[in-house]
């Protein structure tokens, strides 16, 4: 019978992450030699070679080694969640959980996740992943993530969900902007004006979605990737934006100037924000209680 160790198993589950071994070992905080040697004591392990490495055309698994590294994500999770159980046993939550967030709502989400769990589980370890879909859900696939916040749209029927709480579009306009002392806008108002548009995945091509069901074109005065700078631009006036409504969000850009968000008219967007994970794994009661505060702590948010 092969015998390996766990560490053996947490290196080579890293390699599919990366097209170079050397950029294998700088994330593993090792050396190139070292973590050759590693793989090449694990090949002798198991009898099959797992990995091809040539120093002038990087590195790749083979068949053999790509099916390892993917079971090995798995035995690695279950060996945390053992440990995790023998934890919970005593009635304290202990250890490490892999938290995604979609980038446009970590600055709204992620704060008050954080100050909670660390009040209410001290021991609670949690490691934070920022990014869009063709980020997280990858990450989820692979194991990286235990879960992930992200906006209910577009996602492949492999993932469980818990709602975290509702959501929808919203005009996002500066405070001098004449439509801004409107209760509602209709986007037909707004399609000619400049479109700031935030570009991450799903949220662009969801926004083109809306105008096109509307039969309407936008002007795209500026497509950036960060809502900060989405903000910043409408808060100077250069065009709005369409974002959806978030938590804990301050009716100012980051450079203090004003900002009004005003629901569309009719209604649009209307979605949910939700915690996923993949369908047949079961959250440890670390990862559970993660996504239960942030139940608790940003349902209330729901836009009125």
């Amino acid at each position: 019978m092969a015998k390996f160790t766990l560490r053996q198993l947490e290196l080579f589950a890293q390699l599919p992450k990366h097209q170079t071994l050397s950029s294998a070992a700088q994330s593993l905080h090792m050396s190139d030699s070292a973590l050759s040697h590693a793989i090449t004591e694990l090949e002798t392990a198991v009898g099959e070679q797992l990995c091809v490495r040539r120093k002038a055309r990087g590195m790749y698994l083979t068949p053999a080694g790509t099916h390892f590294a993917s079971r090995a994500s798995e035995i690695l999770r279950a060996t945390d969640s053992l440990a995790g159980e023998l934890s919970e046993v005593s009635g304290e939550l202990r250890g490490p959980v892999s938290l995604g967030c979609y980038t446009g709502l970590a600055s709204n989400v992620l704060p008050a996740v954080l100050e909670g769990i660390a009040r209410l589980h001290p021991e609670v370890e949690i490691r934070i992943t920022v990014g869009d879909h063709s980020d997280l859900l990858p990450a989820l696939a692979d194991g990286s993530l235990d879960v992930a916040v992200v906006y209910d749209i577009g996602l492949p029927a492999t993932l469980q969900r818990s709602v975290v709480y509702e959501t929808e579009v919203m005009a996002v306009l500066a405070q001098s902007d004449p439509l801004a002392s409107a209760q509602s806008i209709d986007l037909s108002d707004l399609a000619a004006k400049p479109l700031i548009m935030l570009d991450t995945a799903p949220s662009s091509d969801y926004t083109q979605l809306m105008f096109s069901q509307r039969e309407l074109t936008p002007i795209f005065g500026a497509i950036v990737p960060q809502i900060d700078l989405v903000r910043a631009l409408v808060g100077r006036g250069l065009g709005y934006s369409l974002l959806m409504s978030r938590p804990n969000q301050i009716p100012v850009s980051s450079e203090g100037l004003g900002l009004v968000t005003r629901h569309l008219n009719p209604r649009s967007g209307v979605t949910s924000v939700v915690a996923v994970w993949p369908t047949g794994f079961t959250p440890s009661a670390r990862a559970r209680a993660v996504i239960d505060y942030a139940i608790e702590a940003l349902e209330a948010s729901e836009p009125s």
